[in-house]
């Protein structure tokens, strides 16, 4: 659906709707919108936030609204998926929301679902430090089953690695423990790093050559120096 943004006339802020989907729900009749925002930080107010976001879009859409808020932070807390407004006498508003809490969720149970969203947000899930290369090779063998385009792919890949990083240790303990799966499935996975580190070194050779020529060197040095042929060089100019 189209981007939805709401202005708070209280304070002047404006707020970005994060998704909006238009669907139905097995076995009804009828079309439903799920609206999902997304958390990374703790905030007080969340529930009201979420309660004047599906107002808003219930008085411009005027159908069921299903909400559901994803918290992405790294503490575990028991967060609040209702807001009220009442008296003694009167309950005047009972809202609630589905909640999903990435921490609180089994890191074991998504790598068995062929899911581009799932191999994400493996970074995110509740896992220990002890387990992070198992999740990493496990995201590894998920993207390899996942066959998808290279564009995709590495958006993935740069999603995980934002969140999970792994030492030098690690990373020689990762090696040691792609190679010893069958052997069809560790050649795919072995390419894939392979295919995502030469990316990172070329993009590590195009910012080298960006500030070369920001400092005046000429073409042909920067060819020299970085490895990259002038093609790629004149490009950085634009």
């Amino acid at each position: 659906m189209s981007e939805e943004v709401f202005t708070d006339v209280a304070i002047g802020e404006k707020h970005r709707v994060d998704l909006l989907v238009e669907t139905k729900l097995k076995g009804e009749d009828g079309v439903i919108i799920v609206h999902i925002e997304h958390q990374s930080y703790t905030q007080q107010t969340f529930p009201e936030r979420m309660f004047i976001y599906v107002s808003r879009l219930f008085q411009k859409y005027r159908r069921r609204i299903l909400p559901i808020a994803i918290f992405s932070y790294d503490e575990h807390r028991d967060e609040p998926s209702s807001f009220t407004i009442k008296f003694p006498f009167l309950t005047v508003v009972d809202f609630r929301f589905l909640t999903v809490e990435l921490r609180k969720l089994p890191w074991r149970e998504y790598i068995r679902h062929d899911n581009p969203v799932a191999a994400a947000l493996l970074s995110k899930m509740g896992y220990n430090e002890s387990e992070k290369v198992e999740v990493k090779k496990e995201f590894l063998r998920l993207l390899v089953r996942l066959e998808l385009d290279e564009a995709r792919q590495r958006l993935l890949f740069r999603f995980f690695e934002t969140y999970l990083t792994l030492s030098e240790q690690e990373e020689i303990q990762l090696r040691n423990e792609v190679n010893e799966m069958e052997a069809k499935e560790a050649k795919k996975v072995n390419d894939l790093l392979i295919s995502y580190e030469r990316r990172g070194m070329e993009k590590g050779k195009k910012d080298v050559a960006k500030r070369m020529l920001a400092k005046g060197y000429d073409v042909p040095t920067i060819c020299e120096l970085t490895g990259l042929p002038a093609e790629a060089v004149e490009k950085l100019k634009e």
